[in-house]
């Protein structure tokens, strides 16, 4: 647990800005490293866990793939030139989002989770797609950030297994956790 939330602690502290500037969106390299910035892996990880923490058998697979089919969704609207305000905002506060959802765990109805999954999975996609620049190569750029965010999603169901067995303070403590990493993100949003 310590490891967990000192590897947290540093992720929050990264630069939120790395996600989303400065980087190449021309290759499949690119995209796979695209969602190694703080907002997103912590995202990617928190979508496992919760999925891990409230459903159950292969039910759990049904939060990374609502994420995943999001995210898709998103990055096609955002190379088509759809832009909202604030995304980079609404990044951030997924993740203070998803903390909350782990905080309120098995009392929050799964269908209203996976309802917020899709939404912020749709913000985190426009932010990919919006990169893209003209005439680049979305397909390649897309297969590598979706597969990193489908390794993030497996580590989170992985983390969240371990969660699920430790007391349900371990849970509280990761939730409260990633909300205060949002927060932080989204004040250096």
């Amino acid at each position: 647990m310590k490891k967990f939330l000192s590897l947290l602690a540093l992720l929050a502290a990264a630069s939120a800005a790395s996600a989303h500037t400065g980087h190449g969106t021309h290759s499949l390299m690119e995209g796979l490293a695209h969602p190694l910035g703080a907002d997103h892996l912590l995202a990617m990880l928190a979508v496992g866990v919760w999925s891990a923490a409230t459903l159950r058998g292969r039910a759990r697979w049904a939060g990374p793939g609502v994420f995943v089919t999001g995210l898709l969704a998103g990055a096609t609207l955002g190379a088509a030139g759809l832009a909202l305000p604030l995304t980079e905002q609404g990044i951030a506060l997924s993740v203070a989002m998803f903390g909350a959802m782990l905080l309120a765990g098995e009392r929050l109805p799964q269908h209203v989770g996976l309802v917020l999954i899709g939404a912020a999975a749709m913000l985190h996609g426009l932010a990919h797609g919006a990169e893209l620049p003209a005439g680049g190569v979305f397909a390649a750029y897309a297969a590598g950030f979706v597969a990193t965010t489908v390794a993030l999603h497996v580590a989170g169901l992985g983390l969240g297994g371990v969660l699920r067995q430790l007391h349900a303070a371990a849970w509280r403590l990761a939730g409260a956790s990633l909300g205060l990493a949002g927060l932080l993100l989204l004040a250096r949003a």
